[in-house]
């Protein structure tokens, strides 16, 4: 039996889990999600859930578990994670591979600018932004500080209270329409994008509704990988691999 662990949450991971499990019989997934997120959307088979506590925990759990195969699948700016994997790998020997969506690239007509960091995003903003804020409920803090801006927050979840007094925050899940992005810019006059380089069609509707309102877009450029790890965008790719 040839056993395999996706590091996922994410589309592709949950692609991936489906591809292995219609490949052949004699191979085991299992998908491990970080916990937080309520009522994640879960992938076909087993599921593993909450941390393992970082590298030296992966690692006795993939030893433990007598792992083949280790995919790390997780969001591009899941930067500790993916570190953690990348030393689990080295300390077991276990092979590791990322399966990373591309990222956006700028078209014509896009106002994009790109930044290092959250916190560089926040100083882009031009004083009295009404700014669409799509980079998780954890970074509202880093933003909030800006107290001559306002923020309308996107988030799945809730973000911890208290929330401040210039941060409107709006729970929805993914995929969105141009139509519905458009509709929200023009609804709460927002005036900029924040978002990150998550790639991926769920959220590219924002993009697109930025560039027709001819509002500017403040994009939070990945972490580059761990040093050393192979990558690919391709699913079918990835699922070959770990069926190698």
């Amino acid at each position: 039996m040839r056993r395999v662990l996706i590091l996922g949450g994410t589309a592709e991971a949950r692609a991936l889990a489906a591809a292995l499990a219609d490949a052949r019989p004699d191979v085991h997934v299992v998908s491990s999600l970080a916990g937080r997120v309520t009522d994640p959307r879960l992938p076909v088979g087993e599921v593993h859930v909450g941390g393992f506590g970082g590298a030296e925990g992966l690692a006795a759990w993939l030893r433990d578990h007598r792992t083949d195969r280790l995919v790390d699948a997780t969001h591009p700016f899941a930067e500790r994670m993916s570190a953690s994997a990348a030393r689990a790998s080295r300390l077991t020997g276990v092979p590791l591979l990322a399966l990373r969506r591309p990222g956006w690239t700028e078209g014509d007509g896009d106002d994009w600018h790109r930044v290092p960091s959250l916190p560089a995003a926040a100083e882009a903003l031009p004083a009295g932004a009404r700014a669409f804020l799509t980079t998780g409920r954890r970074s509202i803090p880093v933003f909030a500080a800006r107290a001559d801006a306002w923020f309308l927050a996107r988030s799945v979840d809730p973000p911890e209270p208290p929330v401040p007094s210039n941060v409107e925050v709006l729970l929805a899940r993914g995929p969105y329409t141009v139509d519905g992005e458009r509709a929200l810019i023009g609804a709460h006059r927002l005036t900029v994008l924040v978002t990150k380089d998550s790639g991926g069609a769920m959220t590219r509707a924002k993009l697109t509704a930025a560039r027709d309102a001819g509002i500017p877009v403040v994009m939070v450029d990945r972490p580059p990988p761990p040093e050393g790890v192979r990558t690919t965008h391709d699913v079918a790719a990835a699922a070959a691999w770990a069926q190698g």
